[in-house]
């Protein structure tokens, strides 16, 4: 070794550093999509290197939080405050019994509504109606008619919804 010569190496920083496209890539997402989480707060900004955005490894956990509050049906506010919490050292399971108390009322009613389109469906399935008219699974009381046709074989003389709409009809 040479006297006077600096053999110090320049600093690197220990995490890799990742481009948008490396994070999209890796995350399944859209670069758009990223873009989009950091102008709403989702996603703190990047640091930028040449004018270029240049991530820490961190935004793929932040961007797997995201995707699995989206998979569950939360809005972007709800997982905004789920990584509000995280960040400000909150336990995070305080937040996930407060998002899922108020979610789950909100899921039972579309459990509820997708079995009335189903038994619809079904209903509609045997209808023998020839006109628009006649139908009263296209009435709004059709969710009750629908309920009440469920699994009721149809009478000799015609269909159960035929029989419906004439019984509705003429009282």
């Amino acid at each position: 070794m040479s006297k006077g010569k600096d053999t110090a190496r320049p600093y690197r920083d220990p995490l890799p550093r990742l481009s948008i496209g490396e994070v999209a890539q890796q995350a399944g997402r859209r670069a758009s999509s990223i873009r989009y989480y950091e102008s709403i707060g989702l996603l703190p900004a990047p640091e930028r290197i040449a004018g270029q955005r240049s991530y820490g490894p961190d935004v793929l956990r932040l961007l797997a939080v995201i995707d699995a509050g989206q998979r569950v049906g939360l809005s972007l506010e709800e997982i905004r405050s789920l990584l509000n919490a995280t960040r400000s050292g909150s336990p995070i399971g305080d937040t996930l019994r407060t998002l899922a108390e108020r979610k789950l009322p909100e899921v039972e009613a579309l459990i509820e509504h997708t079995h009335t389109i189903r038994r619809w469906l079904q209903a509609a399935g045997s209808c023998q109606c020839l006109p628009l008219d006649d139908c009263a699974l296209l009435s709004t009381d059709a969710p009750r008619i629908a309920e009440e046709c469920r699994g009721q074989a149809a009478p000799a003389g015609g269909s159960e919804m035929q029989r419906r709409t004439v019984t509705t009809r003429s009282t």
